[in-house]
């Protein structure tokens, strides 16, 4: 497949999933396509050799995985860890307010967003809905397609230094999003509530609870004069879930003969702190559960973890040309030029020399370029699911990732042959 059909398959990878849960079911699918099967943590788990199996954790995290026939015990895992949460809006619980004869609705923070971005944008919601059933309380997918929610930026004639202050956004009071104007005949204090049973053809009091995600409804798209680079929203981190899965997928991973794992978590850009975080338990058990189905003794199961590698993948910054004060001088890593191996002596990244090495082999023996990326010491750095992945299980882990720009925007954007370059060096691992 061409960089270009590569890249156009993650666009729609993203546009398919405007929310972490979203993200799960199109990563379900694109699995059951290629014959794996859902175990469910509640049941007992049986095995077949060289089956395909996926598991899932509360909707929004997912860890997919072949079984191989190698020894694995002697050859271990073969990981490639990512998350499936971006940074954004989220709707509160009571979000509906009538202010100054408009209708808006409220949100709170998740993760560190750049907030001016959601400026001016044709925003809507996705997400999931707990709802009233004959069976009980069960949990919907949902996403309203069309923009129903704007943050209209101030006029610079009441801003005039916007320009030279920058864009600042009081979180409580004004990011509220514009719904609609106010109706004084009508109480639309459930407002939200009656939008989302009428998308989801329930009445309103079947309607239980929600998690619910501000997204843009602007599609994917390439641009440059080549058609080089291409932008999307959650490109972070929803472009290393899509390598990671193309490489899954091949055919050289899937007939390869190795333990082969792909673990996409939520809650990264939070810290990981929960059940479903890779803080959490969800790998370590679904590991252990796929051992214990092997007859592997305990020791056995972790001289296999000792032979186990593991790929932190999350992507990582570009430079850019107009900001060069913000770079570490000599590690100035660019669009295009290959996956980015994140190195700190701290361990917000995981890597060190000799994972580096073992990635960098990758590379060589897949004919892909790497590149090495070090933060500026008097900036802070951010972290991956690397390091915490690493000392719960034991793992050699490398982190990398494709070199992106405008990280944590809500229109973020990339190189199309890193891209590409990233799912060759991880077919290259998975085979």
């Amino acid at each position: 497949m061409t960089a270009n059909k590569q890249v156009r398959a993650l666009l729609n990878y993203i546009d398919d999933s405007p929310s972490p849960w979203h993200a799960v079911a199109t990563t379900q699918k694109m699995l059951e396509a290629e014959g794996f099967v859902e175990l469910e943590e509640k049941n007992r788990w049986s095995l077949a050799k060289a089956g395909r199996y996926y598991v899932r954790r509360d909707d929004s995290s997912i860890i997919a995985f072949t079984v191989g026939s190698n020894d694995l015990t002697e050859d271990g895992f073969r990981l490639i860890g990512a998350h499936t949460d971006s940074p954004g809006l989220r709707v509160k619980p009571q979000p509906d307010q009538k202010h100054g004869g408009y209708q808006r609705l409220g949100v709170e923070v998740y993760g560190g967003p750049i907030l001016a971005t959601y400026a001016d944008r044709d925003l809507s919601l996705a997400g999931r809905v707990h709802i009233k059933h004959d069976d009980g309380v069960v949990s919907r997918l949902v996403r309203i397609n069309k923009p129903i929610l704007r943050l209209p930026n101030l006029a610079i004639h009441m801003n005039p230094k916007v320009n030279t202050d920058g864009l600042k956004l009081n979180k409580q009071t004004e990011l509220p999003l514009l719904l609609a104007v106010a109706d004084p005949e009508k109480n639309q204090q459930r407002e939200l509530i009656n939008v989302l049973a009428n998308e989801l053809s329930v009445e309103a009091s079947d309607v239980v609870s929600w998690e619910l995600h501000v997204y843009d409804t602007q599609q994917g798209s390439f641009y440059g004069l080549n058609d080089e680079f291409y932008a999307n929203s959650q490109l972070d981190n929803l472009a290393s879930c899509h390598a990671a899965l193309s490489a899954l997928l091949s055919k050289q991973s899937l007939q390869s003969g190795q333990f082969n794992v792909c673990a996409f978590f939520d809650h990264e850009e939070i810290g990981s702190h929960s059940h479903k975080g890779a803080d959490g338990s969800f790998l370590p058990d679904v590991l252990e559960r796929l051992a214990a189905c092997l007859d592997l003794s305990v020791e056995d199961y972790k001289r296999g973890l000792s032979n186990s590698f593991m790929i932190s993948a999350d992507m990582a910054h570009a430079y850019h040309p107009n900001f060069p004060h913000a770079y570490e001088p000599e590690h100035h890593v660019l669009v295009n030029k290959g996956p980015v191996i994140k190195l700190n002596s701290n361990i917000r990244y995981a890597s060190n020399s000799a994972s580096q090495a073992r990635f960098m082999d990758l590379c060589d023996q897949a004919g892909v370029a790497y590149q090495q990326y070090a933060h500026r010491t008097d900036l802070g750095c951010g972290s991956t699911i690397g390091p915490m992945t690493s000392a719960r299980l034991g793992l050699s882990t490398v982190d990398i990732g494709s070199p992106m720009w405008a990280m944590h925007s809500t229109r973020e954007s990339a190189g199309v042959q890193d891209h590409n370059d990233t799912i060759r060096v991880f077919t290259q691992f998975f085979s």
